[in-house]
């Protein structure tokens, strides 16, 4: 059985995993592992060097070319343009490893074996971490028995929240989290045949791009939109656009109490999906003045759902609270409001009796 893991989950795989190990993540195209990859290794100031083992065609892509030595008369291989001849360890990400050339994979034996090619050992530190995807919808190439057992495996898996909250950090267009939170099932669409386009993580940063100019979207955007993430995700995401009501998690965080007559009549499917969205929010603010504002208002909307009796949705924002995912909300909960902690102690009594 496969060993799943989320991205928060595989930040501490990656912490933890000493050096000298070797890591493959396998997953469908799109979910973010080159990314993720490069961006904590380079946040520890690690240097991240990526080979992309399906566009080789040469195993001299990896160890060098040969080249005559004119004083020893020997054969010698010059090195390749990525071995770090200045001594210091880095990590090498193997990207698309299972649509690699046979002979190019024979490479990669000795590689991640050794750490070393034709007899140069890479500095001591350097890791080797390799992405896969898997599927039969994918055309690849078989991994040797012996090739696996020099990894540690894992099948990545990132959560629909954890995409939602890069999203509000990096600042992709609000009309594209707003849609992905309430119709997750869009994020990662089922994958097609042939040239007909289906959803992923990386095809709607793209329609962020696509639309962020746009405050109205018109027929020519729905076609330039279907070209990315596919015809059903396009008309859906442009009805979502024209026909958007309901809560706002920005007016709630802005100004609670008018707010006050849209939370009252709103279900409880709604007011768990305005928990996350606050949640999100208030993490991803940079600005602190606006962030305690937030946290303020965030703070009189879960005394209302107290005071309202709204138990499942006062569990949901609870469950929230107690995660991971979300630690400078919680932070900035607890010193901008620490009256939190009594009604979260409150609502823990009531359910128990």
């Amino acid at each position: 059985m496969a060993v799943v893991i989320n991205t928060s989950e595989l930040m501490g795989v990656l912490e933890i995993t000493p050096r000298h190990h070797n890591i493959m993540l396998a997953g469908r195209h799109g979910i973010g592992k080159s990314r993720i990859i490069t961006e904590y290794f380079t946040s520890k100031g690690q240097k991240v060097v990526t080979l992309f083992l399906g566009q080789m065609s040469d195993p001299g892509d990896i160890i060098g070319l040969p080249a005559l030595n004119d004083k020893t008369g020997k054969t010698e291989f010059r090195l390749p343009w990525w071995f770090p001849e200045d001594g210091k360890p880095l990590v090498l990400f193997l990207d698309e490893l299972n649509r690699a050339r046979p002979e190019i994979l024979q490479c990669v034996m000795d590689l991640t074996l050794n750490k070393a090619i034709v007899g140069r050992k890479l500095p001591e530190g350097t890791q080797i971490i390799s992405a896969v995807n898997e599927g039969e919808e994918y055309q690849l190439t078989d991994l040797d028995p012996a090739l696996i057992s020099r990894f540690n495996i894992y099948t990545f898996a990132p959560t629909v929240s954890e995409w939602l909250l890069w999203a509000e950090k990096t600042g992709l267009d609000k009309r594209v989290i707003d849609f992905i939170s309430k119709k997750p099932q869009f994020l990662d669409g089922e994958i097609q045949d042939g040239l007909t386009k289906s959803a992923d993580r990386r095809a709607w940063e793209r329609v962020s791009e696509i639309v962020r100019s746009f405050k109205k979207l018109d027929g020519v955007t729905e076609k330039t939109v279907a070209g990315v993430v596919g015809n059903s995700a396009a008309v859906s995401f442009m009805y979502h656009c024209r026909n958007r009501t309901g809560l706002s998690p920005i007016d709630v965080l802005n100004n609670f109490e008018a707010e006050l007559p849209s939370l009252s009549s709103s279900e409880p499917h709604e007011l768990t999906t305005l928990n996350e969205s606050c949640f999100r929010l208030i993490e991803a603010e940079k600005n602190k003045k606006i962030r305690k504002k937030y946290t303020v208002n965030f703070a009189k909307y879960t005394n209302w759902l107290h005071s309202e009796q709204k138990r499942e949705v006062l569990a949901h924002w609870t469950t929230l609270f107690d995660a991971d995912t979300y630690p400078f909300t919680k932070i900035s909960l607890l010193s901008e409001a620490p009256e939190i902690m009594s009604i979260i102690e409150q609502y823990i009594k009531d359910i128990q009796l």
